[in-house]
């Protein structure tokens, strides 16, 4: 049924550490730390144990980064993970993951994105009580066209992206900095919205919004087959990039903290607006909205080019889905994939907004079926191990069996965590992987149903 032959491309090795961290840090930080930690706040009794799960999340996530660099560096494709579960569980395996990224994973986090926008965009320009949604949906109707048209973001712009983030955190960082060094107070409750939750203790809850934060290490580990020192590059890349994306987190939570105290961020929309507005006024306010807007925008964009092409090429390559496997010749665009990707896109930021959810929905939605194939992932290193004891593999998982096994234990936590309370967003993206089991099945009656009928009529022949 799937036709890709399991034979990696093997790349040069040309890339530094410095290339490698940059990568790391780009993939991994992106707009949503900027909406995850009022939902993660809520979930802790004290400013105590929000800092101790950033910290904790930053460990677990380098423990998974070093898993992934073993197998990229042994098994080394473009395919990355998707890659990796193929080799390790077979076709349908990778199968599954594609329409995981189609589906949930990729279109999942487009809509989350989309409401990052809004709700940052909704403090400047109020539209009520829909102005999110609607930000949301026109910003993912916008991308389609540019990207039907044939138009791309270039690749420099990607790049920005990475300064764009880092200046906005750093200016969370110098308000509370600021704030800190004057001796004021943090802001009263009323400076952050003022309804929500108030803070209660649900770690695995928790975890599940600070886990997604940093997600995105997955795909930097594929590099470990291009970096110039095979034995340690990858593994002092991952060390720096990881501990420096924890230290960032640390610290824009700990400004969050002293600007807006625990309660107010629990109940923020937007902290680092919140925040901003406190420390610097309307300037610093419009500042971050700005920031979280480009970024926001830029990454869903990032989504779009990648995961149609993800779709176009899992189409192209399955027997009775090659009509989404179509490519426009003329504007060199998969245009079916670009369609279908931004019509799953449009459906979850509605019904995002019919949960009246909008962020956390997306969080429910695509987390279970996120971490089921990472904890899968993870996993498949000792399968892989196992089954392919005599390849070369240039980095080994420092502190193996107990580094992947915590890695495991953890991912599975999370996704434990992302069904335990069974909210309609978890149950949606869960059937909907389920629809992708079914038509697995589909398609490989159909294989087979072809096959016999060439098999009759050679016989016949």
């Amino acid at each position: 049924m799937l036709s890709p032959p399991l034979a990696p491309a093997v790349p040069d090795r040309s890339l530094s550490e410095r290339h490698a961290v940059s990568v790391c840090v780009g993939m991994v930080i992106g707009a949503g730390i900027f909406i995850t930690t009022p939902l993660a706040a809520a979930n802790l009794p004290s400013a105590g144990w929000v800092l101790a799960a950033w910290i904790f999340g930053g460990a677990m996530s380098l423990a998974g980064v070093l898993c992934f660099a073993e197998m990229a560096a042994a098994f080394p494709d473009p395919g990355g993970d998707y890659y990796f579960l193929r080799r390790a569980y077979g076709d349908g395996a990778g199968f599954l993951f594609a329409w995981s990224r189609f589906a949930v994973i990729h279109t999942g986090s487009m809509a989350l994105l989309g409401f990052t926008f809004g709700d940052y965009l909704a403090t400047l320009v109020p539209l009520g009580e829909h102005g999110a949604t609607l930000f949301a949906a026109a910003t993912i109707v916008a991308l389609a066209a540019i990207n039907l048209a044939g138009l791309r973001f270039g690749i420099g712009t990607q790049v920005w992206l990475l300064w764009l983030v880092l200046a906005g955190m750093l200016a969370v960082i110098a308000a509370g900095v600021w704030l800190a060094a004057s001796g004021a107070p943090p802001a009263p409750d009323a400076a952050a919205t003022p309804v929500g939750p108030a803070p209660q203790f649900a770690l695995g809850a928790a975890l599940v919004y600070v886990f997604l934060a940093y997600g995105g290490w997955s795909d930097t580990a594929t590099l470990s087959a291009e970096m110039r020192d095979a034995q340690h590059g990858m593994k002092r890349a991952l060390l720096a990039g990881m501990g420096l994306v924890t230290v960032l987190y640390v610290l824009v939570n700990w400004a969050y903290l002293r600007g807006l105290s625990h309660v107010g961020l629990a109940r923020s929309e937007a902290p680092a607006a919140d925040l901003l507005l406190y420390a610097f006024g309307s300037p610093g306010q419009a500042l971050i909205v700005a920031i979280v807007a480009l970024t926001s925008i830029t990454s869903m964009n990032a989504i779009m080019i990648a995961g149609a092409r993800t779709t176009y090429a899992a189409a192209r390559d399955t027997a009775g889905l090659n009509r989404l496997g179509r490519w426009h010749k003329a504007r060199g665009t998969p245009a079916p994939a670009i369609v279908a990707t931004a019509g799953v896109a449009l459906a979850l930021v509605a019904f995002g907004a019919y949960t009246r959810g909008g962020f956390s929905t997306m969080v429910d939605y695509l987390s279970p079926v996120y971490w089921l194939f990472l904890s899968l992932s993870g996993v498949a290193l000792f399968v892989l191990r196992r089954r392919y004891p005599d390849v070369a593999r240039p980095f080994r998982v420092p502190g193996y069996p107990m580094v992947p096994l915590v890695f495991i234990a953890s991912s599975l936590y999370v996704l434990y965590s992302s069904l335990a309370y069974v909210r309609i967003g978890a149950v949606v993206g869960v059937g909907v992987l389920a629809i992708g089991v079914a038509l697995l099945a589909g398609l490989r009656v159909m294989a087979r149903l072809e096959g016999s009928s060439r098999s009759a009529a050679e016989a016949r022949r």
